[in-house]
């Protein structure tokens, strides 16, 4: 699947180009262990600012598992999670989202009775300095700093282009929409770094290639450095920078797209036979998807 890029967009093609090198996150030997289970075994990688990574491998690979320790959901029993300096290991998942990680749900994540503006509005909560009376009497500096939110999100709302869904209750609105919108309330907390976990699953051709420019536009217009889980090879092979491949929990490959997919390892861990030739992007009758 090609993705067309923006016109008049230039995007690097490297995140060296972006920003010489600079790493926002830093992974070292990280281990995590569930129950009997070692879900991720000495993993180690960085992402460099502005760059758009990709985290790719077979169902139970271990991708959701390194999310969940990057945005403090779970506490791996080794190795060194740094982003811009500080450590996140054994930090909480909303001290996490402080310091500017932010992410969706391989499953949407939204309360569907909601309008899409109230949904996208609860991404704005750390930017909320007040307690809870100045709140209520929605006075002074509270109307001034809720006005400035609700404007920000309305920027939000046109960037996607879901202007026409801003006062739908969620539940009421299609699942390409619906993945937009929990994208939508990610951008809301002003992120750092963005982790998206699979945000293009169950989607048909046209909606996959909208959600694939605005990825593009995030990174390109808003300067969001982009950590990307996902099994459509069409997608990662197209927008990322460079991809790392998980298998049986352990890191496998890192590398460009291009040499990813000749990786003998990282086909046989895709198709079981290391002559069957390069992952690539998948066959039409396939689903979408390139599966163990």
């Amino acid at each position: 699947m090609a993705i067309v890029r923006p016109l008049g967009q230039a995007l690097p093609s490297t995140a060296a180009e972006v920003a010489a090198g600079e790493a926002v996150l830093e992974v070292e030997d990280l281990t995590l262990r569930l129950g009997g289970t070692t879900a991720v075994s000495d993993v180690g990688f960085h992402v460099e600012r502005g760059e758009l990574f990709c985290l790719i491998g077979p169902n139970g690979a271990g991708k959701t598992s390194v999310f969940n320790c990057l945005s403090g959901f779970y506490r791996p029993q080794q190795g060194r999670i740094t982003f811009l300096g500080e450590s996140l290991v054994g930090q909480r998942p909303d001290r996490i989202a402080e310091r500017g990680v932010a992410r969706t749900f391989q499953n949407i994540e939204l309360f569907e009775n909601l309008t899409v503006l109230d949904n996208l509005m609860l991404g704005r909560h750390r930017h909320l300095p007040y307690g809870v009376l100045a709140g209520i009497l929605h006075a002074g500096a509270a109307r001034r700093i809720e006005l400035d939110n609700r404007r920000k999100v309305e920027d939000i709302i046109d960037f996607l282009e879901i202007e026409a869904h801003r006062k739908f209750p969620v539940g009421m609105l299609p699942y390409g929409v619906k993945k937009r919108v929990e994208l939508g309330r990610a951008l809301a907390m002003e992120p750092k770094l963005l982790l998206l976990d699979e945000p293009v699953a169950g989607m048909n051709v046209e909606e996959t290639e909208d959600m694939a420019r605005f990825i593009l536009d995030i990174r390109a217009e808003l300067g969001v450095t982009i950590i990307l889980v996902e099994h459509d090879m069409g997608v990662v092979m197209d927008l990322a920078d460079r991809v790392m491949v998980l298998d049986f929990g352990r890191r496998i490959a890192l590398g460009t797209p291009a040499q990813i997919q000749r990786d003998p390892r990282v086909i046989a861990a895709y198709l079981g036979d290391g002559d069957a030739g390069e992952v690539g992007p998948p066959r039409a009758d396939d689903g979408g998807e390139v599966r163990p």
